[in-house]
């Protein structure tokens, strides 16, 4: 292995390690508690070496959301596979949605609420971003001629769904049957 090979690799694994440390401060004690000096003390490097991977606290929150959507994708996509009807798919990906949000809700602000300088729908976006809402289009495609802007649709009534019952503005006890509502509403769309 050559030395550029090596600090490559170091490299990346440090990158790995400053974004599983924000990530695990994050889950911890909330984003707030993420700090570029925090995150140097945890992983026991310099600040300098932190700002020669990422540009800003943006920039981690940022490589801490692809994290997320690249999780979020694979979720979604098994929850479809485990389907039988396409409405029983759009049943499980909802489902699936809600579940990573609430069971994950420091990376789910990463993903949606904080500033990340992630782009959506644009040609340079992170291929996790494309997975992530392709695993939505595939549950939608059955039922709708306008498929993007469906999924877009879904996708944001799962989110006002996750973002609503998070902060106490809608009861949890009532999770399945909004969901089966939404589900309703799309495969009557037909």
């Amino acid at each position: 292995m050559g030395i550029a090979e090596r600090r490559n690799r170091e490299r990346t694994e440090r990158e790995r390690r400053i974004v599983d440390a924000a990530r695990s401060i994050a889950e911890r004690e909330g984003w707030d508690a993420v700090t570029i000096r925090r995150l140097a003390d945890e992983i026991e490097y310099s600040q300098p070496v932190l700002y020669a991977h990422f540009e800003n606290r943006d920039a981690i929150v940022g490589a801490v959301a692809v994290q997320g959507f690249g999780d979020l994708a694979g979720i979604l996509h098994t929850a479809n596979r485990q389907s039988s009807t396409p409405v029983e798919g759009l049943e499980r990906v909802a489902t699936a949605y809600l579940d990573f949000a609430f069971a994950r809700p420091a990376m789910y602000a990463a993903m949606f609420v904080l500033p990340s300088g992630l782009r959506f729908a644009e040609p340079d976006a992170p291929p996790a971003l494309r997975d992530a809402f392709d695993a939505l289009v595939a549950v939608i495609a059955p039922f709708c001629r306008d498929v993007e802007l469906a999924t877009e649709t879904f996708w944001a009534a799962l989110h006002g769904l996750a973002a609503l019952e998070r902060d106490g503005r809608i009861r949890p006890a009532f999770r399945t049957d909004r969901i089966n509502l939404v589900v309703r509403t799309i495969a009557e769309s037909r």
